[in-house]
């Protein structure tokens, strides 16, 4: 952990210290009914849990767990909210069979002014109505089209990359999962200053849900975000008669003309949110999934070359969409690498009446957080669960099926990520491409840094020692 962490973690430990804050329920369950309370604390006057919560989101849920067990609450900037973990109690959050918890109200807070009327900002019958439409932007057939689009993209990319010792892989991985967002979500038709602006308006737009302070004010992360959420509804709207009129084959372009069984469309202001949500969704959690797992074949050299022969021995330089079962190792290694490292930590939810979660009473207006990152790495679940072992998941061994929400990194039920198969085609198209350009290895002494923004992301480029491989025949 680097000092700068370290010292700001001993302080805060230090102020928390002073302000001990007992257990006590969220609320008393009404009189008569069998359910118990829920158990926490409030944390800091005023702050709360806040900043533990921001500087180990992982920590501050496991020790909430062990403190109080898998349904528990805190306080933060006045706020009361019930941490979930474990399969059992994510699941009936997830599940939602009684209409009780509300996505968009929950995620609103959070990320609303950014990417609102987006599809997982929807609940009930609408959120339904929109996801069957957009379903038919990630069928089968639209899934090679776009892989078509990615595949000389991804090439010229890596023939690029200027490898060498400390190569910042996050960084770089960054760099590509945008470009590829901006050419397969939005057309290759952009110009160079045209793809620089709106990248960087995306790029405002995802970190502003990342501000402490969220005010629009001046130049600060809230504001940028705000700016840059205008800047991609201006340029969407713009758009919207030229791609209704064509027929592309860009993400852009499929939404303007998808339409459900029964012949329902998306209005043109349906597109524009659903353009600027998906752009956030597929970008973020790719680039965190992709880098991540570069770290853990590189910390794991016997796995790169588990990976490197099944590549090789396919006997193809990329992928189509069918040759990822061909590559069953490349597969248990992604799966992994999401369960040690969620790209989307945590997910919210709003309870919108009276519930109960595993027999304590949840009152209505209670914010959840739920946990698949703590519960992915719990021993209850998961024998050594910090160690990197993809065969976990192999036939053999199928250590996710203690539970169904186990192995979570896509979240579950009505909400459950749509674009789950496109996410994981990109990942593994470049992965099988990387293998056999390069070998690489994580520096002697590398100390893994985590900062977290949607997920745990690594906060000094993840430096990573690459070197191309002569013997490649690309």
């Amino acid at each position: 952990m680097p000092t700068a962490t370290k010292r700001f973690q001993q302080a805060l430990a230090s102020v928390a210290a002073r302000y001990p804050s007992p257990p006590r329920p969220l609320a008393e369950p009404p009189a008569g009914s069998d359910l118990k309370p829920v158990m926490g604390d409030a944390g800091m006057p005023l702050l709360g849990n806040t900043l533990e919560a921001l500087v180990d989101p992982l920590k501050s849920a496991m020790e909430r767990y062990e403190k109080y067990g898998p349904v528990s609450w805190s306080g933060s900037l006045n706020m009361n909210i019930v941490t979930l973990v474990g399969p059992d109690a994510i699941q009936q959050a997830w599940m939602n069979r009684e209409k009780a918890f509300s996505s968009e109200q929950g995620w609103e807070p959070m990320i609303g002014p950014f990417f609102r009327r987006g599809i997982m900002l929807m609940d009930f019958e609408e959120h339904m109505h929109h996801r069957r439409i957009l379903q038919q932007a990630f069928s089968r057939q639209r899934l090679d089209g776009y892989l078509d689009i990615m595949t000389p993209h991804i090439e010229k990319t890596l023939s690029n990359w200027d490898v060498g010792p400390g190569f910042p892989m996050y960084t770089r991985t960054k760099e590509l999962t945008l470009s590829l967002a901006t050419e397969v979500f939005v057309g290759a038709s952009l110009g160079e200053a045209e793809n620089h602006r709106l990248e960087t308006a995306f790029e405002a737009a995802v970190r502003g849900g990342q501000a402490i302070i969220r005010t629009d004010v001046g130049n600060w992360t809230w504001a940028r975000g705000l700016r840059g959420r205008e800047t991609l509804q201006e340029y969407f709207r713009s758009e919207i008669a030229a791609r209704r009129a064509g027929d592309g084959d860009d993400l852009f372009s499929v939404l303007c003309h998808s339409e459900d069984d029964e012949g329902n469309t998306f209005s043109d202001e349906d597109v524009v949110n659903h353009m600027i949500f998906v752009m956030m969704a597929a970008h973020d959690t790719s680039t965190i999934a992709l880098s991540m797992m570069t770290y853990f074949l590189g910390k794991y050299p016997e796995w790169q070359e588990r990976l490197r022969a099944e590549s090789l021995a396919l006997g193809k330089e990329t992928l189509d969409y069918d040759d990822q079962d061909a590559l069953p190792s490349l597969d248990l290694a992604f799966k992994e690498t999401l369960r040690i490292n969620a790209p989307v930590g945590m997910l919210f939810r709003q309870t919108i009446a009276d519930t109960d979660i595993l027999g304590h009473y949840v009152p209505a207006g209670t914010l959840l957080a739920i946990h698949p990152w703590a519960t992915m790495l719990r021993e209850e679940w998961w024998p050594r669960p910090t160690h990197f072992d993809p065969d976990r998941f192999s036939a053999e061994r199928r250590e996710d099926k203690v539970h169904r929400f186990a192995w979570a990194p896509f979240g579950g039920g009505a909400h459950k990520c749509i674009g789950l198969y496109f996410g994981g085609m990109e990942v593994k198209s470049i992965m099988h491409q990387m293998l056999q350009r390069f070998e690489w290895s994580v520096p002697e002494g590398y100390q893994l840094d985590l900062t977290y923004g949607t997920g745990p992301t690594p906060a000094d480029g993840l430096p990573i020692d690459f070197r191309r491989r002569v013997t490649v025949g690309v």
